[in-house]
């Protein structure tokens, strides 16, 4: 009999890499057959967004120069482009759409794809940070979706299974993230099938509220302040088109807008025993499962203008969510809530932190959001920091709990981080020349990739010094009390159904 190791070396054992199954075997799946053609479609959406990018500047040029051709031969020649263009794709996605498929092994997922260049991945159901269903315009007036699944890499490391029906999506989605919580298939007539977890909605964003945040946003009064700056140049051109030598930065204004609005329109926050759901777009949908434990640290930010109404916005750092590829950089896949009120902003992070682990979260919460200096016992910068920071010295300050770092700084858009002690990636202290000949230093807790800041400026060097070892010891701790990567499985949850036999087996 081998002896068993001791717990502390089990803990830091590394897992066999799991074997993708062979390449005749039943468990492998099919996309839809669908998938050729809207992959067509879209490239010659991007081709004609760069066509249309790259003449903007001389479009006064083309068009003198497409008067001089006849509107038959002009018609024509524009529909045989998109054709061949139509045909040349559909060839090549369709040619590709035969090498894809994917299967959902007991310990990863596996995806196979590429003609010239065949790549093969697998991500671990233990690394598996969220598991999305994008359905795209072209997608939805078909019924097909597409499955992303995220892992702690980000980027390259990620699966994109596209497309499949809107039906299969949700199934998948329910059957990896089931494996990934430690639950195990049911038997049903017919086969096997794990079942999706009931949700309960917890916030949805009203257009009302959407459409006035964004007029109270900086980027709507950057672009009425750039429209005020530009009147003198539209009454003093010299011709009707140099007009459009400031078209583009209008047309760039107007889609950042319209792209936000877009994407969080009927933003839906939900909570579901598999995590959290995020549900949003407006064109194309988006809908996220974040699994618990996922969320490295939140942001809670407060623009000037939406001081008048009270409003904050909560983003959060998720592994793998930082760095984005492909149609994911047009959708916001960081933010937690959108645009909420205190209550509803704080709801979020509760769902994220239950226990914000201080005697009195009420009075730490309002001086984290509002307070300034000392309030409720933050350490913060000392007054020789306004000689290095004049407009926001006292708003730096950092709490630490027993569950959490609390970071608060900035004077015109207020922001709270919180950082769970067990979600501290490393740990650093930084000091400029400035800061050496004052006394001061900035303390870095580092998260994973994303929009959460996570640096204290201007401490105390000798209270940064300390904090440093401190918090190494907290976050030592917090990890080693951490629960298995199967939520489900954790204590005084229900043990799961006898696992049913693998497809093909």
């Amino acid at each position: 009999m081998s002896a068993v190791p001791p717990p502390e070396e089990r803990r830091h054992a590394v897992a066999p890499e799991p074997v993708a199954p062979p390449e005749d075997s039943a468990v492998w799946r099919k996309v839809h057959p669908a998938t050729p053609m809207i992959n067509a479609w879209k490239v010659l959406g991007v081709l004609v967004a760069v066509v249309a990018f790259n003449t903007l500047e001389d479009l006064g040029t083309l068009a003198g120069a497409i008067g001089t051709f006849p509107v038959v031969q002009l018609v024509l020649g524009i529909a045989g482009g998109v054709v061949l263009i139509l045909g040349i794709a559909f060839a090549y996605s369709w040619l590709a759409w035969r090498r894809m498929r994917y299967a959902i092994g007991a310990d990863a997922v596996y995806f196979h794809h590429g003609i010239l260049f065949r790549t093969q991945r697998h991500a671990r159901l233990n690394r598996i940070q969220g598991v999305d269903i994008v359905r795209p315009l072209l997608g939805r007036l078909v019924g097909l979706s597409a499955l992303n699944i995220e892992t702690a890499g980000g980027g390259q490391s990620n699966i994109r299974i596209q497309y499949l029906k809107d039906e299969e999506a949700e199934r998948v989605r329910a059957e990896v993230l089931a494996r990934a919580a430690g639950l195990r298939a049911m038997a049903v007539p017919g086969g096997t099938e794990f079942a999706r977890a009931p949700e309960r909605v917890m916030y949805t964003l009203q257009v009302r509220d959407q459409l006035l945040s964004l007029a109270l946003s900086p980027l709507a009064f950057f672009a009425v302040l750039g429209l005020v700056a530009l009147i003198p140049l539209t009454i003093f051109a010299d011709s009707f088109w140099s007009l459009f030598a400031i078209l583009p930065a209008g047309l760039a204004f107007a889609a950042a807008l319209f792209g936000r609005f877009d994407n969080e329109f009927n933003f839906t926050l939900a909570i579901s025993p598999d995590g959290l759901r995020l549900r949003h777009g407006l064109l194309a949908t988006r809908a996220q499962t974040i699994p618990p434990g996922r969320v490295q640290a939140v942001q809670l930010t407060q623009g000037l203008l939406w001081r008048l109404k009270g409003w904050w916005r909560v983003e959060v750092n998720v592994a793998g969510y930082g760095a984005s590829s492909g149609d994911d950089v047009k959708m916001p896949r960081t933010v937690l809530v959108p645009v909420a009120s205190r209550e509803e902003a704080l709801m979020a992070l509760w769902l994220v932190l239950p226990d914000l682990g201080a005697d009195d979260p009420d009075a730490v919460v309002n001086a984290a959001l509002v307070g300034q200096l000392d309030d409720a016992g933050f350490l913060h910068s000392p007054p020789t920091a306004r000689w290095v920071d004049p407009v926001k010295w006292r708003r730096n300050g950092l709490f630490i709990t027993r569950t959490a770092l609390l970071i608060r700084n900035g004077r015109l858009t207020r922001r709270l981080s919180v950082v769970p002690h067990e979600r501290t990636q490393s740990l650093a202290i930084q000091q400029g020349p400035w800061e050496r000949r004052l006394g001061l230093a900035d303390f870095r807790a580092d998260s994973v990739p994303g929009p959460v800041s996570t640096r204290t400026y201007h401490l105390p060097a000798d209270v940064a010094q300390r904090l440093l070892f401190e918090q190494a010891d907290r976050a030592r701790a917090a990890r080693a009390k951490e629960g298995p990567e199967e939520w489900m499985r954790r204590v005084g949850v229900a043990a799961p159904a006898p696992e049913a036999p693998e497809p093909g087996e």
